[in-house]
């Protein structure tokens, strides 16, 4: 049972550059120096402080699985000015491993993108039995740790550093939708929501490869891109890149979709489609496939779409069927899917959507 810092990987194997996108911070002994409800004053570490705020302006998010009283915990970091950095914090009497499986769903994130940090082997040791796809921490060790290319993104954005606030938003938005009470369809037109579709500039290379690294579910292929192919592919006279953005009343959800098209005759071929999992339930999962597929029926051709099931993305081949692709070609894993054009869905009324040239 591994109770440290070593990452579950196969033997021979690096550790992935940028895997972790969130960290799961214990408190007692941890954050802060204490414990809260036998000492009644705690010291929050600047160690550890410097470092929280080191990963969020990396885009690294962070959140809480600590066994507390929640009124009493949160009222002491919010003293410190903590309280905001931390998004679904589970601070109850649960096992730590069902608190980091909440946030893990909350956030909509892999297990293996998650590091959990606690000064108990036996919390550790429980997370990591249970959850072994996620990196556990020793407090005691954590200056080292976190320098380690796991906790390094390979490209910070403006974007990156923005993350926290777009997840904040986007559990508002999830709060206002639970109180709602006329339809999905009355409350997505609420949102006021504009999505964007514009050729791919150099400005937008740095978070597209982010993009092809860090989306699993929504990627039709699983491949990733480096900036140096997509700067290639986004000057190539026989592609397309397209980068896809949303916004709303309440905020900015960033660069949310990539697609990747070869232009051809008789067909077109769709090499990638991806969308970021922030609007899987926004109702625009098909806004930028319909809009490349109605780029190919105009230039004569029919579309063609390659797929490779990863065991994660089954989304994306709903999607497709969805928007009328039949399987035209399978080898194993990947198949090739075919729509003749002949039906397109217009985009929902409670968007707007923009074409940028």
């Amino acid at each position: 049972m591994n109770t440290g810092t070593t990452a579950r990987s196969e033997p021979g194997t690096k550790p992935r550059q940028g895997r972790i996108k969130c960290v799961v911070w214990d408190l007692d002994n941890t954050l802060w120096d204490g414990v809260l409800l036998e000492d009644g004053q705690v010291t929050v570490r600047p160690d550890v402080v410097a470092e929280l705020k080191r990963l969020d302006d990396l885009g690294i998010l962070h959140s809480v699985a600590s066994r507390n009283d929640h009124d009493a915990a949160m009222e002491r970091l919010a003293a410190d000015g903590l309280a905001d950095y931390f998004l679904y914090p589970q601070i109850n009497w649960n096992p730590k491993s069902r608190s980091i499986e909440q946030i893990a769903t909350s956030l909509n994130i892999g297990l293996d993108a998650i590091a959990f940090v606690d000064d108990q082997p036996f919390e550790r040791a429980e997370v990591a039995h249970s959850l072994p796809a996620v990196l556990t921490v020793d407090a005691a060790e954590l200056g080292e740790v976190l320098r380690t290319p796991e906790f390094r993104p390979k490209f910070v954005t403006d974007e990156s550093r923005l993350r926290r606030e777009m997840y904040r938003s986007a559990a508002l938005r999830d709060r206002l939708e639970q109180e709602y009470t006329g339809t999905n369809t009355e409350f997505l037109a609420s949102l006021d929501m504009h999505f964007t579709i514009a050729p791919a500039g150099r400005e937008d290379l740095q978070r597209a490869e982010e993009l092809t690294v860090r989306t699993n579910q929504l990627n039709s292929t699983g491949r990733t891109y480096s900036y140096e192919e997509l700067d290639e592919l986004r000057q190539s006279p026989d592609h397309l890149l397209l980068v896809a953005g949303l916004t709303d009343a309440y905020g900015t959800y960033g660069t949310i979709g990539l697609a990747l098209a070869e232009r051809g005759r008789p067909a077109w071929h769709l090499r990638m489609l991806l969308m970021s999992c922030r609007v899987l339930a926004r109702g625009v999962g098909t806004v930028l496939l319909n809009h490349v597929m109605t780029l190919a029926r105009d230039d004569g051709a029919v579309l063609r779409a390659d797929f490779v099931e990863t065991g994660r993305n089954r989304v994306m081949y709903v999607t497709y069927a969805f928007a009328g692709f039949a399987e035209a070609e399978r080898d194993g894993n990947r198949l090739v899917l075919e729509s003749d054009l002949r039906q397109i869905q217009p985009p929902p009324d409670y968007l707007t959507v923009t074409v940028r040239t």
